[in-house]
């Protein structure tokens, strides 16, 4: 610890956000960096405890507390406090493949976790130091392409490019296996190309990795969309391993009368819209979804429903409702919710902060859901009955049930963001492979009932955060490496 008594003489700084007003005229990143000076002063606020909960990755109450990746948090925090920054670099990517994605889009497991928060409420900003790290390491140069040395002749293909895939990907190609990696979409990502806004991962991000990642041997295939154009036998005839690495892109339904009206869309496809129109031509192309000039209701309150805020504010919207299910958290952690436990209390999100700039209050409705949609007379939604909802044992479970209270409201267009119920079942069904009544694909440590076939990240596990798809990517990279190989040094 080059401060011992940093914590405690420096106070919590993080990078300057655009105002709201300004920053929903386009679909810009709004986060204006620290300068490096400062962004060093903040390194000097790690304590170096003698047990970093930050970089723990344990299970908390069904949570993870701290990193999953077991980031060297202290070390590279230590170092950007010292200026070494090529050091922190390598430290950093020593654990996390991709920081790039993680400093940007993760809800910062380490910082909730983070003692120096414990001690003195303000965390060490992690995140932000992480992100300046990464950035320093491709300005540098630090970071680039680093083709293996020799090939083992084994040959690998990777169904997806989120972030479990390029995780698994990336690993299995330094080890010397051949990569191929399919993608049904235009563009190489998924998740994180066209599931995540703009203002949140800009995509020239991505981009500058994918460049890498082919100047290292990666081989990408895109438009390929294995189970319907591309058959699964063939990638298990010509490959020595497979890893299907899809998603659990199968979205949570609301079934109530009216759901057939038009207008009705679930959150992953309007997100897809607006930046699929985005990135092929400016919006000019009129293919987006829009929310110009008309009230939206977004149903669900977690971040893909923050994200449908921010975008539909962004092009244009008149009115928004969010609905929540669950009730207001608080605002300070309760009793039974101690550190370094995940931190259950209200937050307000960048499209929240958005929608009380522009309509003054909080888009968020607690404890409600839609009874029913009401549609016009050409079929088009313009409305729907909500239903207040409060917390009741039943049948020993905690469950949300009506009141009978109930309240109408106008709409123009409906965004379902109420999770996801596992994997999209055409590409599990062409490979054969089995899923759980949950509807992920069944394993054995990463290994389906197929021989050769692999599985990895939320197609696994179910919906989850990019750091958990880069952990899964990294663990399921040494079984499949331990099965081609005999062994494995992953």
């Amino acid at each position: 610890m080059g401060k011992p008594t940093g914590f405690m003489e420096i106070s919590r700084q993080t990078s300057r956000e655009i105002p709201p007003e300004e920053r929903i005229q386009n679909f810009n990143e709004f986060h204006i960096p620290l300068h490096c000076d400062e962004q060093q002063a903040q390194g000097a606020r790690c304590m170096d405890c003698g047990v970093p909960f930050c970089q723990s990755g344990m299970m908390i109450g069904g949570m993870a507390s701290g990193c999953p990746l077991n980031n060297l948090i202290p070390e590279w925090n230590d170092l950007v406090y010292q200026g070494r920054w090529d050091l922190a670099a390598k430290r950093l990517i020593a654990t996390n493949r991709y920081p790039e994605f993680t400093s940007r889009v993760c809800p910062a497991l380490c910082e909730a976790a983070c003692t120096c928060g414990m001690a003195t409420g303000s965390p060490v900003s992690v995140k932000e130091n992480e992100r300046a790290i990464v950035e320093y390491g491709y300005e540098s140069g630090v970071i680039h392409a680093v083709p293996p040395p020799a090939r083992t002749g084994k040959r690998v293909a990777v169904v997806g490019t989120g972030p479990s895939g390029l995780s698994v990907a990336d690993l299995l190609n330094k080890r010397g296996h051949k990569v191929t990696m399919y993608e049904r979409s235009d563009r190489v990502g998924g998740l994180l190309m066209y599931g995540i806004p703009n203002m949140k991962l800009e995509k020239w991000v991505i981009d500058r990795r994918v460049k890498i990642l082919e100047e290292e041997g990666i081989e990408f295939v895109t438009g390929a969309d294995v189970g319907r154009d591309v058959p699964a036998q063939e990638l298990m005839d010509n490959y020595d391993a497979v890893v299907l690495c899809c998603g659990a892109k199968q979205p949570r339904d609301i079934t109530v009368p009216g759901r057939d009206a038009e207008g009705i869309h679930f959150a992953v496809d309007y997100l897809t819209s607006v930046t699929k129109s985005l990135l092929d031509s400016n919006f000019a192309d009129g293919k987006a979804i829009t929310a110009k000039d008309k009230k939206v209701l977004v149903i669900g309150g977690g971040d893909t429903g923050n994200d449908c805020v921010g975008t539909a504010i962004r092009q244009g919207c008149t009115g928004i409702l969010q609905l929540e299910m669950m009730p207001c958290p608080p605002t300070r952690r309760a009793p039974g919710n101690a550190w370094p436990e995940w931190p259950r209390v209200l937050k307000t999100d960048y499209g929240q902060q958005e929608a009380i700039a522009v309509f003054g209050r909080d888009p968020r409705e607690y404890q409600t859901t839609v009874k029913e949609f009401y549609k016009n007379e050409a079929g088009q939604v313009c409305g729907a009955l909500i239903a207040r909802l409060e917390s009741k044992v039943v049948d020993g479970r905690r469950v949300m049930v009506p009141t009978g209270e109930e309240f109408a409201v106008e709409c123009d267009l409906v965004l379902i963001a109420a999770g996801f119920v596992g994997c999209e079942s055409y590409v599990a069904d062409a490979f054969g492979v089995e899923r759980t009544p949950r509807g992920n694909v069944a394993d054995v440590k990463y290994a389906t009932n197929q021989p050769k076939v692999f599985v990895c990240g939320d197609m696994r596990r179910g919906q989850s955060l990019v750091v958990w798809a880069l952990r899964e990517g990294r663990d399921t990279a040494a079984v499949v490496d331990e099965s081609l190989m005999g062994y494995t040094n992953l």
